[in-house]
């Protein structure tokens, strides 16, 4: 348990300590430079830029990005709670992703689907069922204690880690959010049934992880107390975290689609598409 010890320094946790890492910063640059990058140049020849709205939902997505990798809920999810990390994914995979498809109109990703190979490969990844398992799959498996355990001793695999969490989420999410019809949506009747199929497969390894009676990650059974909380109550907490929040979020964009299902009163496929 030694090596486990020292991945917890002492540090202050509060809303005044920050840690900054220069990866995330650099990444988020990337993506801003991007983004705009990408608007001037697929968005001249059309006389185009993404709206102000639009523009929002994509930084307010790098911002949560920045808050949930930095600061206060990095040093917890990372050196004492479990279930601090899993509000950390919940926010990688729940919230950032529909923010970022959102916030990215279609005009601006069309112009890479000109490439053959790049088009044959997004076709293959958005397609439902592919980016139901893929996110699935990599959801089930980072949490399998051996795979986890491993995550939290070693930096580099923890940012492999939320780099599959992040990609694979953008996938899962494409059915419902796509901005190109070359790439659809589903129909709304699938969309709900898509979310609903959503909520299973998270619940079953929130299960897992809430109702163990041992602790399942080391790492945190050897992190200083915080609040009172013992290691086994913070993995429970941590599960029912995944759990409730997580399987509640699915049946309240199912609402959103029903409302949407209602307001255009059609079936099909085309009629879920942006304009």
């Amino acid at each position: 348990m030694l090596y486990l010890s020292l991945l917890h320094p002492a540090q202050q946790i509060g809303w005044t300590s920050w840690t900054i890492h220069p990866s995330v910063v650099v990444g988020l640059i990337a993506l801003a430079g991007l983004y705009e990058w990408g608007a001037r140049t697929a968005g001249r020849p059309l006389a185009l830029s993404p709206s102000p709205a639009r523009r929002l939902s994509y930084y307010a997505a790098l911002s949560i990005v920045f808050l949930s990798l930095n600061g206060p809920l990095h040093d917890l999810s990372d050196y004492y709670l479990f279930s601090a990390h899993m509000v950390q994914h919940l926010l990688l995979t729940l919230v950032v992703p529909p923010l970022l498809i959102w916030g990215v109109p279609g005009w601006m990703l069309r112009p890479l689907l000109r490439v053959r190979a790049v088009a044959a490969v997004a076709r293959a990844l958005t397609r439902p069922v592919r980016a139901f398992v893929l996110f699935n799959v990599v959801i089930a498996a980072w949490h399998l204690p051996p795979v986890y355990n491993t995550a939290m001793a070693y930096h580099p695999v923890h940012i492999v880690q939320h780099l599959m969490f992040m990609s694979t989420a953008v996938l899962m999410w494409w059915p419902l959010l796509s901005p190109l019809p070359e790439l659809p949506r589903l129909a709304y009747p699938g969309q709900m049934l898509y979310c609903f199929l959503m909520s299973i497969p998270m619940s079953i390894v929130a299960i897992y992880v809430a109702m163990a009676d041992s602790v399942l990650y080391p790492a945190y059974a050897a992190a200083p107390r915080l609040w009172g909380i013992s290691p086994l109550e913070d993995q429970h907490i941590g599960g029912l975290i995944m759990w409730i929040p997580g399987g509640l979020f699915f049946y309240v964009v199912m609402s959103f689609v029903f409302f949407q299902w209602a307001q255009k009163q059609e079936d099909s496929e085309a009629a879920a598409q942006v304009a």
